[in-house]
C-alpha cells in the first residue's frame, strides 16, 4: 500500500499535467506545493465587480511598448493574477515583473507579441493559458518635426488618461488613450510655413530590433480635398516627421492651405518687408488683432489712419501688406511685384505677383499669402501708364489721399490733399485756380523730391484744356511742390520770394520745401 511520501514522489517527477475531478480537468502547478493543492475544491469564479479605472483603449496593431508604458494583463480563470492585480508597468529595464513566472522582456514589441511572449512563460506552469493584453496608458511619446513648419524641434507627447499635462506636451481631454495624429504634431509646431509640400509628408519610423527604419508618405491634401483620414495617421514614440519644400508654388493650393487647421495660426503678429514704390518702405507688422491702415494721412504720414477691425479677415495677403506700407506711389509698376521668400533649407525662392491681373481679371491667386520674414519689392514703373492709373488709383492697395503744395499766386496757397493720381490741372483748381491779377499763367515750377533724396525742379506750361500727360499735365505725387510765379518779367526767385518774403530769409528750392514741410 503507497503512503503519502509515494505520492510526493510521483508529483515531484510530474512536470505538466491535469487531474480530473467528477470530470473537471484543471491546470496543475508544478511541483509538491502544486500538486497539494490540486486535492483542493477548486476555488469560486469571483463575480466581476466594477471597478473605477477607465476601460483601456484599443490601440492599433502597430503600437510598440517601451519604458513607462502600463499595460492590464488577464489570464482566464487565474483571478489572482488578473483584474486590479494583473496591472503592471514596464520597468527601467524594459521588462514586466509578472507573478510566478518573473520578468518578461517587452520593450520594442507590439501588444500581440508581447501577448505571445507572456503566454510562452505560463505555459510553463498552466495548461494551454488564456491570455489577453491591453494597453491602460501610454508612456510619453517624443516625436520630432523638421522642415516647412514654423517652429522645428521635438515635442513630447502624453497618452496617459487624466494624468496631467508636461510641458510642450498635448495630453487628449477625454478617457482612454489617443495617439497624436500628424495634424496635431503640426500645429503644436505652429503650423506649415507657405512653401510647405504638403503632398509629400514623410514619417521615420523605427523597426523594432531592426536598424532599418520605415520611411511612411502622407498626403495631407488628399485629406483636404476628399476628407481622407487615413492620411492623418497615428504617430509612435520616435518617429520624425518632415515637411518638404515645395519646388514650384501653386497659388491656389496655397491660399487653401492657408486656411486649414494646421497653417500658421493668423493669430500672431508677422513681420515683412516692403520696399520700392510705396509712401512708407521699411519694416511693417501685420497682426489680425489690430485695425489695417485704412489710408495713408499726408499731415502724419508716420501714422497710418485707422479703418474698422480686420479681425476674422483671414490670412496676410501682398495687399495688405502694401496698405500697411501707406500704399502704393504713383510710379508703381504692380505688374512685376516680387515676393522674396527663404524656405527652411536656406535657398531663397522668388515670387512673381501682377496685381494688375487682380485688378482687371480679379486673379485672387495673384494676391499670395504671406509668412513671416517675406520681403515684397514694388518696382518703379519705367514710363507712366496714364490707362491704368484710374483703375490703380481705386485699388485698396492705393493710398486714399496723397499731399501736395501749391504755394505762390494762387487763391489758395499751402498743402492741400488730393486723390491719388491728381494731375497738375487738377491740384491748381483745388488751390482755387490763379490769383489772375498777378499770376503768370502760362507756367508754373514742379519740384519734386525722389525716393533716393534727389530733388528735381521741372517748368511745366500750363494748358487748362489738355489731358493728363507728361508734358502739361503730369500726374502729381506725394510731396509734390506747385510754385507759381508772378506776371510779368520777374524771375522765378524773385516770385518766390516776394511770396515767402514776410516769413523769413528763405530763398531758392531748398526754402520752399522746408517751407511746405518736407525738410526739416
Amino acid at each position: 500500500m503507497k503512503t503519502l511520501s509515494d505520492y510526493q514522489h510521483l508529483f515531484q517527477k510530474t512536470t505538466i499535467a491535469s487531474i480530473t475531478l467528477l470530470g473537471f480537468s484543471m491546470p496543475l502547478f508544478v511541483g509538491v506545493e502544486g500538486a497539494k493543492a490540486q486535492f483542493l475544491p477548486p476555488p469560486p469564479v469571483p463575480v466581476p465587480t466594477p471597478t473605477v479605472n477607465p476601460a483601456p483603449a484599443p490601440i492599433s496593431e502597430g503600437y510598440i511598448l517601451g519604458i513607462g508604458d502600463r499595460v492590464q494583463i488577464d489570464i482566464f480563470n487565474v483571478p489572482e493574477y488578473s483584474g486590479p492585480n494583473g496591472q503592471h508597468q514596464v520597468s527601467v529595464d524594459g521588462a514586466l515583473n509578472l507573478p510566478l513566472v518573473g520578468t518578461v522582456p517587452v520593450q520594442g514589441l507590439t501588444t500581440e507579441q508581447a501577448t505571445e511572449a507572456i503566454k510562452q512563460r505560463y505555459a510553463e506552469y498552466l495548461q494551454r493559458p488564456i491570455i489577453s493584453l491591453t494597453l491602460l496608458s501610454a508612456r510619453p511619446m517624443q516625436i520630432a518635426i523638421a522642415g516647412e513648419v514654423q517652429s522645428p524641434g521635438a515635442y513630447t507627447f502624453s497618452g496617459i488618461a487624466g494624468g496631467n499635462a508636461m510641458p510642450g506636451s498635448v495630453t487628449p481631454s477625454s478617457g482612454g488613450l489617443q495617439l497624436p495624429r500628424v495634424t496635431q504634431l503640426l500645429q503644436m509646431a505652429g503650423g506649415v510655413t507657405a512653401l510647405a509640400d504638403i503632398r509629400q509628408v514623410k514619417i521615420r519610423r523605427k523597426q523594432p530590433g531592426s536598424t532599418v527604419e520605415q520611411i511612411l508618405s502622407v498626403d495631407l491634401w488628399e485629406l483636404l480635398q476628399t476628407g481622407d483620414l487615413r492620411q492623418d495617421i497615428s504617430l509612435r514614440d520616435g518617429d520624425t516627421v518632415y515637411i518638404p519644400t515645395v519646388t514650384d508654388l501653386d497659388r491656389v493650393e496655397a491660399r487653401q492651405v492657408a486656411v486649414a487647421n494646421f497653417a500658421s495660426s493668423t493669430s500672431q503678429p508677422i513681420s515683412v518687408a516692403v520696399v520700392g514704390a510705396v509712401n512708407r518702405p521699411g519694416t511693417h507688422t501685420l497682426a489680425a488683432s489690430q485695425t489695417t491702415p485704412g489710408g495713408f494721412d499726408p499731415e502724419n504720414p508716420q501714422q497710418p489712419t485707422a479703418s474698422p477691425s480686420v479681425e476674422g479677415m483671414g490670412v496676410f495677403t501682398v495687399t495688405r501688406a502694401i496698405k500697411t506700407a501707406g500704399g502704393i506711389t504713383a510710379m508703381a509698376d504692380i505688374r512685376n511685384i516680387e515676393v522674396r521668400r527663404l524656405s527652411r533649407t536656406g535657398t531663397e525662392q522668388v515670387i512673381s505677383v501682377d496685381l494688375w491681373s487682380l485688378l482687371q481679371e480679379g486673379d485672387l491667386t495673384q494676391d499670395i499669402v504671406l509668412q513671416q520674414g517675406d520681403t515684397i519689392v514694388v518696382p518703379t514703373a519705367t514710363t507712366a501708364n496714364f490707362n491704368q492709373s484710374d483703375n490703380v488709383a481705386m485699388a485698396s492697395f492705393s493710398p486714399d489721399a496723397v499731399k501736395i503744395s501749391v504755394v505762390g499766386e494762387v487763391m489758395r496757397p499751402g498743402p492741400i490733399q488730393v486723390p491719388p493720381n491728381t494731375s497738375l490741372n487738377q491740384a491748381l483748381a483745388a488751390a482755387g485756380g490763379f490769383n489772375q491779377s498777378r499770376a503768370n499763367t502760362k507756367s508754373v515750377e514742379l519740384i519734386r523730391v525722389n525716393a533716393n533724396g534727389t530733388v528735381v525742379r521741372q517748368t511745366i506750361a500750363v494748358d487748362m484744356s489738355q489731358e493728363v500727360n507728361e508734358q502739361n499735365n503730369p500726374i502729381l505725387r506725394h510731396n509734390d511742390v506747385i510754385v507759381i510765379g508772378r506776371s510779368g518779367s520777374a524771375a522765378f526767385q524773385d516770385g518766390v520770394g516776394g511770396v515767402l518774403g514776410k516769413l523769413g530769409p528763405v530763398n531758392g528750392i531748398f526754402g520752399v520745401l522746408r517751407f511746405v514741410g518736407i525738410l526739416d
